[in-house]
């Protein structure tokens, strides 16, 4: 598969170079994503400045849960492979919540409470774009008017990037898992 939209290749622009350096880890390459945004400049800039990956309000895995769970309804692999080999182990997340976040029925017993919230917050956005009253009475129990609202940015932001990765036809990154193959997957 070839992304609609060919990433930018090297050398880049001092200006490209320079924003790829603040959002990579040293001596990493940057990924397709940024480098096809990179296209348009502006693009990048407006993509970058709305990151929400820095040391917001939230919890890291709280964060990262969110994103697994947003980028598998979306079939955003190319996103999802990413953020599980990014960061996934790195905030705690074990190999069976990972594979259970693309679940159609997450697995209970996985999950601590807080967690399962946070899944049906995803999954109440995705399929609603709403949070019922009763759902936002527990959440908002948990959780701060500053976090609440990252939440639901987050959630958003990530099913942008989703339509992105998944319009642009972008390949998996070579150190980035697959979705697992099973037929209950949400996809």
């Amino acid at each position: 598969m070839h992304a609609r939209i060919a990433p930018l290749q090297a050398p880049y622009p001092a200006a490209i170079e320079a924003a790829f350096a603040r959002i990579m880890p040293p001596g990493l390459p940057p990924l397709m994503i940024f480098r096809t945004a990179a296209r348009s400049p502006r693009i990048l800039d407006k993509m970058m400045a709305g990151n929400l990956l820095d040391r917001g309000s939230l919890e890291r895995q709280d964060r990262e849960l969110v994103i697994l769970r947003a980028c598998a309804l979306c079939g955003a692999e190319y996103e999802w492979g990413v953020h599980v080999a990014a960061f996934a182990a790195k905030v705690g997340l074990s190999a069976a919540q990972v594979a259970d976040s693309t679940r159609a029925d997450c697995d209970a017993t996985l999950w601590s409470p807080r967690q399962q919230r946070l899944l049906r917050l995803v999954d109440s956005l995705h399929a609603n774009y709403r949070v019922d009253a009763g759902l936002w009475t527990e959440l908002a129990a948990e959780f701060s008017e500053e976090q609440l609202l990252e939440l639901l940015m987050l959630c958003g932001q990530y099913h942008q990037i989703a339509m992105l990765v998944n319009a642009l036809e972008l390949a998996p990154e070579a150190m980035a898992p697959r979705f697992p193959t099973a037929s209950s997957l949400v996809t």
